[in-house]
């Protein structure tokens, strides 16, 4: 069976082997919040396809192509076999770097500054960063991961702005982009590469009906302490409240806005829709795709949680996690 995917290997010595013909199973997975890309695939020692002197080490370079199009670029993190003819793989993209944990202090910075200086420290590369221009006051990230940073940066934006970002490796180099600019031009759904569906509802890790913010008042000597709440909510799912400094220079104003802000976007049960549909690598995390589903009574995009691309032989599948907050 001709496979429509490519899969290289770097050594990073001068070396470059199409390793395509002994991978029989690549997985792919990409996730908006808080971890790297990844790459699994499973290959066969004796293929009478394998170049005996090609040996597979960590820190090497894979790349995976599909259908003539880039998907993935990082580097082998994992090796694992054991008397069996199989070798499985595991690959990160140039997010997994940001785990690194470090020290930063900032001012008046953009959320794309932060990542711009974080990329230039620790030697990354950096490809199309969006302009995301809400000045960040004060940030003091003390033993922190790099990605956890970035991703606050990120969230203080969206807070104060109401603009989402996502940060993801593009084919080695590191891309933020406005979700709105990420719109997929065909639709999954009925009738439309869907397989299977399966809806979920929850109150359980980002759902707040109480938000408490407070400041502390250097000049009067106290904590200032401000409060919204959804009384309604209190009681039908008990007290789920969200504690949260703000920077002294934010007037009352500024902070009643937060608040008005924050009780909007947490106030509220989380639902997550996953899809089970034949694979399109244009699929992404962070990127919206058009949904119908007629029994669930939606016909509109759909914001990308996580996406697994499977592949083996000729098959191709995808679980797609879509997040809506309502």
């Amino acid at each position: 069976m001709d496979k429509k995917y490519e899969v290289l290997l770097d050594d990073k010595q001068g070396n470059v082997w199409d390793i395509t013909d002994v991978v029989v199973e690549l997985t792919w997975k990409t996730t908006r919040i808080g971890s790297p890309g990844s790459l699994d695939f499973t290959l066969i020692k004796s293929s009478p396809f394998q170049d005996a002197s090609c040996q597979v080490n960590n820190g090497d370079i894979v790349s995976f192509q599909y259908d003539n199009r880039n998907v993935f670029y990082g580097y082998v993190f994992a090796i694992d076999y054991g008397q069996d003819e199989t070798v499985r793989i595991k690959c990160y993209d140039q997010i997994r770097y940001l785990m690194n944990k470090d020290t930063y202090i900032f001012t008046q910075v953009t959320a794309s500054d932060v990542i711009k200086r974080i990329a230039d420290d620790f030697k990354l590369k950096i490809g199309k960063i969006a302009d995301t221009k809400y000045q960040i006051p004060t940030m003091v990230e003390d033993n922190q991961t790099l990605l956890d940073i970035i991703d606050k940066a990120l969230i203080l934006t969206l807070w104060n702005t109401g603009k989402n970002y996502v940060l993801y490796d593009d084919f080695g180099a590191l891309a933020l982009r406005d979700v709105n600019e990420m719109l997929l031009d065909f639709y999954i759904g009925d009738h439309s590469l869907m397989t299977d569906f399966m809806l979920k509802s929850s109150i359980d890790q980002e759902t707040y009906n109480k938000i408490k913010l407070y400041r502390d008042n250097q000049k009067a000597g106290k904590r200032e302490v401000y409060i919204a709440q959804d009384s309604a909510n209190i009681a039908k799912w008990g007290v789920l409240q969200l504690t949260q400094s703000v920077d002294d220079d934010k007037n009352e104003a500024q902070i009643s806005a937060l608040l008005d802000q924050l009780i909007i976007l947490r106030n509220r049960e989380t639902k997550s829709l996953q899809i089970e549909a034949i694979g399109d690598v244009r699929v992404r995390a962070g990127c919206f795709v058009p949904i119908v589903i007629s029994e669930l009574g939606i016909n509109q995009p759909f914001l990308v949680d996580e996406a697994t691309h499977r592949f083996s032989g000729n098959d191709y599948t995808i679980s797609i996690t879509l997040k809506v907050i309502g």
